[in-house]
């Protein structure tokens, strides 16, 4: 049998019924839509006081929200092409609602709400368009008029859910990121209040989450307490049991210094920008015989990778991305073959062993999905390479079992307090294959302005079983000295990073970067870079005036130790190998006559069988005897090891 054609998946449509898969097309297909509602008043619009430090803000609340928007536009636009993004300016002077129209299907305007960019997959024009704005200073300020009346919350609400109602009306994932300075918008109006409430309730029943990135000013704490507890929900409508932790205020600075505005929003929002979605949801967990709770995972951490990219056909009148299509087809008659006429079979002793889908089924049923508490261990049983793959995050789900929440917080608790791990029997979904897992608690993660990073809850650790441990193989350890090692921990101590912590986010992957840097300078018509931006790269001053010294000390005490080890053990000298000496010469040696060539025997190699072996690659598969009787055919040096051999002939090949 034949493939006519590769699915664009790069996967055999026939291995998609070997593992149902719960909820993960889900969470790899499922398309975002977010609008940024960015507040325009007095006070979001007031620049920092000028000042000489480097670090200085230079950028009003208003423009940093704008141009992380715009960098956040950049991202998505190529690592999410598929998501809808909008920005909305309220607050504004000017009215503009679906380009100019100022009023919705049902008649109702929105005053001083202004859609700069439509809620839409984004485009080149409209990067291009933001751009402008953002580098513009006389166009900014056109838009950017504050209006002389404060607008109503509820319709700033109302006005968002128009817009994800007429523009993305079937996204199961629709976000509405505020930024705002005003922590009291509607300070002693109780009805105004309850009105934006209504508004917010709302949304959330239409799907729609809505996030908050309140901006502190510098002689006032923004609280949340004053209004906007009231509608922002602490949970999100498509998983109300998700963890999710707030978002803390970006402090404005009266001088400028410290962390600037747009790198703090720019943090904040990249932490959010990507909706947080279930890998499994309420699967079984066992405690004990009979008695179980409900769970949910979630991937906490997947490796990006740059966009696949697509074959488009060009012969239309517009250009259309091809889709690939399947086909099973005969060899002989290129009949195509139906799904029904084909079976599945495993190679035993150079046989075709056949199974039914039935049979199959059987062979891959280890139970249903769920997760069963074999027992527990001190944590310090477990070793730092006994992981598989990355752990998944669990949280408790109260939609099959009530008071799984209180049971789960009990259990991750008492584990945490002990020391405790738990060894568990791990059936993701149906047919997967069975795993042993460890379940380690997860401690709460505060930051530095006691805003939680991570959530309390447990993580599942796969184990490895007794076929996947490899032999480690055999090697001569040497021991360094006490005094070496304690030199070295001061080395170790003057490089530590800040904290002693490694913080992912402050590193982003150079070759994503670069290729999504590349990527857009072509899309935007922009000057393509000449380097990359690695912050991978070691500070190599930095690192020699800080731990210079040490090191030249330390690689001093090396060598020295190094000579002393050579004098005691002779033998692991590599350089002390006596050089065998070349034996005298024969008098048929000593012969100037040439001696006559004769051909390899029959059952070694003639050059045609070695040319096509070099065309084959398959020169290292012949044995040393083989290679040196071609080798002496022909007047080469048969000295050295194997490799040296097979080094020398492609050599010759390829100066032939």
């Amino acid at each position: 049998m034949a493939d006519s054609e590769r699915n664009s998946s790069g996967y055999d449509n026939q291995e998609d019924e070997e593992e149902e898969e719960v909820d993960d097309t889900v969470y790899k297909s499922v398309k975002d839509a977010v609008i940024f509602a960015i507040e325009v008043s007095a006070s979001m619009l007031e620049k920092p006081p000028p000042s000489d430090s480097k670090k200085a803000d230079h950028d009003s609340p208003v423009s940093a929200a704008v141009k992380c928007a715009f960098q956040l536009m950049q991202q998505r636009i190529i690592s999410h092409p598929n998501d809808m993004m909008g920005i909305l300016l309220y607050g504004t002077e000017k009215t503009k609602f679906h380009d100019d129209d100022r009023s919705t299907s049902s008649g109702m305007a929105f005053p001083h709400c202004y859609l700069l960019t439509d809620l839409d997959i984004p485009s080149a024009e409209d990067v291009k368009a933001l751009k402008s704005l953002v580098e513009d200073e006389h166009e900014f300020k056109k838009v950017m008029v504050p209006a002389k009346e404060r607008i109503q919350m509820s319709s700033v609400l109302f006005c968002a859910n128009q817009i994800f109602t007429v523009k993305a009306p079937n996204f199961l994932s629709r976000r509405l990121f505020l930024v705002t300075d005003e922590d009291d918008p509607h300070a002693g109006n109780r009805d105004k209040k309850q009105s934006a409430a209504v508004r917010a309730k709302d949304l959330y029943d239409l799907g729609v989450f809505i996030d908050l990135f309140p901006i502190s000013k510098p002689d006032l704490e923004f609280d949340r307490s004053k209004f906007y507890n009231d509608i922002i929900y602490s949970s999100t409508p498509t998983d109300a049991e998700a963890p999710l932790p707030l978002t803390s205020a970006t402090k404005t600075s009266r001088s400028g210094d410290g962390i600037t505005l747009l790198q703090s929003l720019l943090s904040s929002i990249n932490s959010r920008s990507i909706a947080k979605r279930t890998l499994f949801s309420n699967l079984p967990l066992e405690i004990a015989p009979g008695f179980r709770i409900s769970v949910k995972g979630y991937i906490m951490f997947k490796r990006q990778t740059p966009a696949r990219t697509s074959y488009i056909w060009l012969q239309g009148e517009q250009a259309q991305i091809v889709e690939g299509v399947t086909t099973q087809m005969a060899d002989d008659t290129a009949r195509v073959v139906q799904k029904t006429e084909m079976k599945k079979a495993y190679k035993f002793g150079g046989e075709q062993i056949l199974f039914t889908p039935e049979e199959l089924s059987t062979l891959r049923h280890f139970g249903d999905p769920g997760i069963t508490i074999i027992g527990f261990k001190p944590q310090s049983m477990l070793p730092f390479w006994a992981n598989l793959k990355n752990a998944t995050f669990i949280y408790p789900s109260e939609e099959d079992y009530v008071g799984s929440t209180r049971v789960f917080s009990a259990l991750q608790q008492k584990l945490l307090k002990d020391e405790k791990m738990a060894v568990a029997w791990f059936v993701a979904r149906k047919n997967a294959a069975p795993q042993i897992v460890a379940i380690w608690p997860g401690a709460e993660k505060l930051d530095e302005e006691g805003v939680q990073k991570v959530p309390p809850g447990l993580w599942i650790i796969p184990l490895p079983f007794a076929d996947d441990i490899r032999i480690d193989p055999e090697i001569d350890i040497v021991r360094a000295s006490d005094d070496l090692i304690n030199r070295m921990r001061k080395v170790v101590q003057q490089l530590q990073l800040p904290k002693a912590q490694y913080r992912p986010e402050n590193y982003p992957n150079p070759s994503l970067q670069w290729h999504y840097r590349i990527l857009q300078a072509m899309a935007l018509d922009e000057d393509l870079p000449e380097h990359p931006e690695d912050k991978t790269i070691p500070r190599y001053k930095q690192i020699d005036k800080r731990a210079g010294p040490y090191v030249m000390e330390w690689g001093q005490d090396l060598e020295a130790e190094y000579q002393e080890y050579l004098e005691s053990n002779p033998k692991s000298n590599p350089f002390s190998k006596s050089i065998p000496k070349r034996p005298a010469l024969s008098a048929k040696d000593m012969d100037p006559r040439p001696t006559k060539k004769t051909r390899p025997d029959a059952g070694e190699i003639d050059d045609q069988e070695m040319s096509k072996r070099f065309k084959d690659d398959t020169i290292k598969k012949l044995t040393v005897a083989q290679l040196k009787a071609w080798m002496g055919f022909h007047g080469m040096d048969t000295g050295g090891n194997k490799a040296i051999l097979v080094e020398q002939v492609e050599s010759y090949f390829e100066h032939k």
